[in-house]
């Protein structure tokens, strides 16, 4: 396989700490040869890493497209509504594209993404990273063998974690949907798109109940500042203190996404002028921290999602329930159990976890991705992750949260699809 280009929209977490080190890991399988990152400490010391020549340097994506096709694949993690644009433009001009879920927070935009990947003959692959970790690939394996029969019912069970809720969705950059896009998009799009591809069946229709529940004003309490730095009467209390959250030496697990300045003096700085030091009962956030979607497929089986973020771990769990047997797994553990109903075995299967926040799946996307748009030319193939795949799930969000503004009205997947829009 040859050494693949890559330019890079957006050097924030994924880019530094995704597809950075993969390039550095696997120099003979790619090479990044230009930036774009609107911060100046992040996009210098990103093209210092990759040895990036500065006339590839770039402070915005737009300026990217001034010099035409520079290089094989163009990777964009840009924030959500910053994504349509660059992904149509670099298909326009040839590139291969790795592109950060979710596509748009736009039903219109997602559609035209995916034709245009079709009508350009590129590959446009979605990250739907869970798709590629060996837990989520070992229970595929396991209904493709027929241990489940007929699948029947999945449920699903997203634990977002108190802490990546408020960096990430109270305090950071999803924290608003008029900014980027809903919290089931956002975030659970990776597990409407398992469950999708679990039940390799179409979702027909979709209700959804949901709401911002305590990340609110009113639910701050007395004694509370505007910032935990400001003398907030009960920090020391509690659980969402920003000080306790970034203040963890020697790793900085939160404060790395925060400042590139990992000194006290910089982590207080940071919490003093930006978005992270700010108390979470008084942020603009709008997203909501816990929703739960019901789903029905065309062959009558049915899926139950629930994602919260008033959790203490950030795992996900499954019961996937059919007529010859039962799986169930807890991926943080990286194991799963298969019952089956003839034999009344109980066979523990256990699956790598090591590599990522993502069981192991981010590497193995990435090689992916690679290695298909090398064959690409003689033996064409859009991923397991392509656009279009990716589609089905993106429905699935849209309508989920139709529906939850609806008081759970039932939405039909294929009115949406033919219509192009949501139902009144």
């Amino acid at each position: 396989m040859r050494t693949l280009t890559a330019v890079l929209l957006g050097a924030g977490s994924r880019g530094r700490y995704i597809y950075g080190p993969y390039a550095e890991k696997f120099p003979n399988e790619l090479k990044m040869v230009a930036v774009a990152e609107p911060n100046e400490e992040r996009r210098k010391r990103f093209a210092e890493i990759h040895q990036i020549d500065q006339e590839h340097v770039y402070d915005s994506w737009e300026k990217v497209f001034e010099q035409g096709r520079i290089a094989d694949v163009m990777i964009i993690c840009t924030l959500d509504r910053m994504h349509y644009i660059p992904a149509m433009k670099a298909m326009e001009l040839g590139y291969h594209v790795l592109l950060e879920k979710p596509m748009s927070p736009s039903l219109t935009e997602c559609i035209q993404l995916e034709q245009a990947s079709l009508r350009h003959k590129r590959l446009l692959v979605v990250t739907h990273v869970l798709r590629y970790s060996p837990f989520w690939s070992g229970i595929k394996k396991c209904i493709e063998d027929g241990e489940l029969g007929t699948v029947g019912t999945i449920q699903l069970t997203e634990n977002v974690g108190y802490q990546h809720m408020t960096h990430s969705y109270v305090r950071g950059n999803w924290r608003n949907s008029e900014e980027t896009s809903p919290m089931i998009l956002a975030k659970s799009c990776h597990d409407l798109d398992i469950i999708s591809w679990l039940m390799d069946q179409p979702c027909t229709s979709v209700s959804s109940y949901g709401s911002l529940l305590h990340f609110k004003s009113e639910n701050a309490p007395d004694g509370s500042a505007e910032r935990c730095i400001d003398g907030c009467a009960v920090e020391k209390e509690c659980a969402f203190s920003a000080i306790k959250m970034y203040m963890q030496a020697p790793d900085h697990a939160w404060a790395r996404y925060m400042t590139n300045d990992l000194s006290q003096e910089g982590i207080l700085k940071a919490l003093k002028e930006g978005p992270f030091g700010r108390c979470v009962y008084r942020c603009d956030n709008n997203v909501v921290d816990h929703q739960v979607v019901n789903m029905q497929f065309e062959n009558g089986a049915n899926a139950s999602f629930i994602m919260s973020g008033l959790t203490q771990s950030g795992t996900r769990r499954v019961q996937m329930m059919g007529t010859k047997g039962e799986i169930i797994g807890d991926m943080e553990k990286g194991s799963f159990t298969l019952y089956r109903y003839a034999t009344g075995e109980q066979l523990e299967i256990r699956c790598s976890v090591q590599g990522d926040g993502h069981g192991g799946g981010d590497d193995r996307m990435v090689s992916s991705f690679l290695r298909n748009v090398c064959q690409f030319d003689s033996n064409p193939s859009h991923g397991l992750t392509s656009a279009t795949a990716s589609l089905q799930s993106h429905l699935i969000a849209f309508a989920s949260e139709h529906s939850r503004l609806h008081e759970g009205l039932a939405i039909k997947l294929s009115d949406m699809l033919e219509k192009q829009e949501l139902p009144a």
